[in-house]
C-alpha cells in the first residue's frame, strides 16, 4: 500500500492507494509519495522509499526524532557522501531492484494489476458459489485483499477453517480488521489462477470436513 500526502497550508490530507492502481500527479496534487518494497511490488519487506518534491522535503527539516526515518537528513547525507545513515539493507535493495525488473517484464501496473484482478474475480466468484458474501460491494473492491463475511452456519469454526487451509498449503489472514465478523483472503503476490483454484478447492474440502453446508452469513 502506498500513501500520497497532500499539503494545504496547515492541513494535511491523506490519500490511500494500492500499488496496482495508477497514481498520477496530474490528477492528484501531492507533495510526497511513499511505498514499501514488498506487497504488490513483490520485493523483500524492510525497505521504504519516497518520491517527493524538493520543497515538500525541505519543509520537513527538524520534524523527525528518528535516525532512520528522518527523510530530510537522509537526503542531505546522500547528497554529501552517497551513504545511508544506518546499516544498509543490501539484500532488500538487491531484491527490490529485481522486483522492479519483474514488474516491468509483467507489463507494469496494468500487467500486474490485470493478473491480480483475474485472481480476485476468480476468488470472489468461487466463494460466492459456496455461499460466501463479500464485505464490500463490487464497485469498491480492489483486486488486492478480499474480505468475506463469516458464515452463520453453527458448524463453522474459523480456527478450524484456518488450520484446515494451512494444512493444505494455503495461508489466509488469521484475524479480522473490521468490527464486522469476517475474514480476509489475498489475491496478490506470486499467485495465478492455478493457485486461486487450488485455494477454492481447499475451502470446499475444509467446509465438507466441518459439515458446513454454506458460507452464507445469513442463517437459513
Amino acid at each position: 500500500m502506498q500513501i500520497a500526502l497532500e499539503i494545504q497550508g496547515q492541513q494535511q490530507r491523506y490519500h490511500w492507494f494500492y500499488q496496482t492502481l495508477p497514481v498520477s500527479s496530474r490528477c492528484i496534487r501531492f507533495g510526497a509519495l511513499l511505498a514499501s518494497s514488498n506487497k504488490c511490488l513483490e520485493g523483500a519487506p524492510g525497505l521504504g522509499f519516497c518520491l517527493a518534491s524538493k520543497d515538500a522535503l525541505e519543509a520537513t527539516q527538524g520534524n523527525s526524532d528518528s535516525l532512520c526515518l528522518d527523510l530530510y537528513q537522509q537526503w542531505k547525507g546522500l547528497e554529501v557522501n552517497g551513504q545511508w545513515r544506518f546499516t544498509t539493507l543490501t539484500h532488500c535493495i538487491l531484491a527490490f531492484d529485481q522486483a522492479l525488473q519483474e514488474l516491468d517484464e509483467e507489463g507494469g501496473v496494468s500487467g500486474r494489476g490485470g493478473r491480480y484482478r483475474t485472481n480476485c474475480d476468480l476468488l470472489v466468484t468461487g466463494m460466492r458459489e459456496l455461499g460466501f458474501e463479500t464485505l464490500l460491494p463490487d464497485e469498491l473492491q480492489a483486486p488486492i485483499i478480499v474480505t468475506f463475511r463469516m458464515p452463520a452456519d453453527a458448524a463453522f469454526n474459523f480456527q478450524s477453517f484456518y488450520d484446515g487451509l494451512s494444512d493444505r498449503g494455503y495461508i489466509i489472514y488469521p484475524r479480522k480488521l473490521t468490527i464486522a465478523e469476517s475474514f480476509r483472503m489475498s489475491c496478490i503476490g506470486r499467485l495465478d489462477v492455478g493457485h486461486m483454484r487450488g485455494a477454492l478447492n481447499a475451502v470446499r474440502e475444509v467446509m465438507a470436513e466441518m459439515g458446513v453446508a454454506s458460507g452464507s452469513p445469513t442463517a437459513s
